[in-house]
């Protein structure tokens, strides 16, 4: 399904995303980091539909459709270094701080903070190019709006 997108994303030097494109990578990195624990989450679902329709401004049914599209994108995708830098290539620098405070909304939707999704969440905020002080500030502000 995602045969030629996944063959472009994976290249040595993957071109700059298109829009549609970059959604969907990033999509399904929310899903990577929302399955690094082993356990998918129906919170960790919805919170991923709702930041696409934050982020993207969709409706809830394309945000559905995009998150479905991400599952199935996430299971095919096999590297996920290869996979973030080409999304570091379509977000530009200052949305990147964002795109972690996503991440991490996902990470404590289910009010559980597994050392998997840690680890995980600490490489990708790497290869983003965030800093460890950056990432922790953004699960800091995450943590404080879901109180």
């Amino acid at each position: 399904m995602f045969g030629d997108f996944l063959k472009t994303l994976l290249q040595p030097a993957p071109p700059r995303l298109q829009v549609t494109d970059a959604r969907r990578a990033l999509a399904a990195l929310l899903v990577r980091v929302a399955r690094a624990d082993g356990h998918y989450h129906p919170s960790e679902s919805q919170r991923i539909e709702k930041i696409l329709i934050e982020r993207y401004a969709l409706s809830p049914f394309e945000a559905a459709k995009l998150r479905g599209e991400a599952e199935v994108l996430e299971d095919e995708a096999p590297d996920t270094v290869r996979f973030t830098r080409a999304i570091k290539e379509a977000v530009p620098y200052e949305d990147r701080e964002s795109v972690i405070e996503g991440l991490w909304s996902v990470v404590l939707a289910d009010g559980v903070r597994d050392s998997d999704e840690d680890t995980l969440l600490r490489l990708v905020a790497n290869l983003l190019g965030v800093n460890d002080r950056d990432s922790a500030l953004a699960r800091k502000r995450v943590e404080a709006r879901l109180g």
